[in-house]
């Protein structure tokens, strides 16, 4: 997978562009976000190609729902990483590809652990990484899991033995507390 090099444009200029269904700028989207999107991708699915083709399903879904984007509700890189991230948890609790990741060969399993670090999430450019390492360790615990490592809340509480309804409420807070950091930036 190339990426190409990003494009200098406002985020207005960039969503009017979309708005006005201008080719131009999916095209300036994807050199923007891709790698960024991939990453978050490849830290749910573990899987090179998947990650590629569910990174262009994404593209495709975002291209054809971006009449749902609202500004107002949020930047448009948090609704694209959610795009993106639901497409990831999707695909990866389909039955289909549940069974073929049951029978991947050892090979496989030992290839997608070494190439693992070379995927590390390209997050730091827009501070993602740097804003939830200022959450409380309590609360970071709980965003890695839910929104990197694509657990639901209930996998959540059993993996930290805590009650469902305290995932529950550290997520929110942490969300709220993340949307402080982002306000103030």
């Amino acid at each position: 997978m190339s990426y190409k090099k990003q494009h200098t444009i406002s985020e207005e200029s960039l969503v009017e562009m979309l708005r006005n269904r201008d080719s131009r700028g999916i095209s300036i989207l994807y050199d923007n976000y891709s790698k960024s999107l991939f990453a978050i991708i490849i830290r749910i699915v573990e899987n090179k190609e998947l990650a590629e083709d569910i990174l262009q399903e994404s593209f495709v879904k975002i291209w054809n729902n971006f009449s749902s984007y609202d500004n107002t509700k949020g930047r448009l890189y948090t609704w694209m990483l959610n795009v993106a991230r639901n497409q990831a948890l999707d695909k990866l609790r389909s039955k289909a590809e549940n069974n073929s990741s049951k029978n991947q060969s050892i090979d496989t399993v030992v290839h997608i652990v070494d190439k693992a670090d070379s995927y590390k999430s390209n997050i730091d450019i827009i501070g993602v990484k740097e804003i939830t390492e200022k959450l409380d360790p309590e609360h970071k615990v709980i965003i890695d899991l839910l929104y990197f490592k694509g657990y639901t809340q209930a996998e959540a509480a059993n993996k930290l033995q805590i009650p469902l309804g305290t995932i529950k409420t550290r997520a929110r807070m942490a969300i709220i507390k993340l949307r402080h950091y982002f306000n103030e930036r």
